[in-house]
């Protein structure tokens, strides 16, 4: 019996949603998140870095309120950490610590006298 290797008429129907995955039809390309050009190309043009440049827009009352807003949206990323962002491990960790106390705490080591 054979076993692995082409055989015909085998996979998915060409042109359906189940494509193998990568597949050029179906991928789509994502975008790319950063800080948009326009904001990089003000930055340099004024030595900045591109962090220093949003703060600065950003706490400047004199600027309109539609670039201070746009500028506070681009540098939260850079300042504050996502909700979350502990890890899987960590919050069973701590969800562990937090189960071993109280009733289901580890009892105490045996008395060991020694002679």
């Amino acid at each position: 019996m054979a076993k692995g290797g082409y055989r015909p008429n085998s996979g998915p129907p060409k042109g359906t949603k189940y494509a193998p995955r990568g597949s050029k039809k179906t991928s789509k390309p994502r975008k790319k998140k950063g800080i948009p050009e326009d904001i990089i190309a003000a930055a340099a043009a004024e030595n900045m870095t591109p962090l220093a440049y949003m703060l600065k827009v950003m706490r400047d009352e004199g600027a309109d309120p539609a670039r201070r807003d746009r500028m506070a949206v681009a540098a939260a990323p850079f300042i504050h950490a996502r909700a979350g962002e502990d890890g899987k491990k960590d919050q069973k960790a701590e969800k562990a610590k937090v189960a071993g106390q109280g009733r289901f705490a580890a009892g105490k080591a045996p008395l060991v006298l020694v002679k």
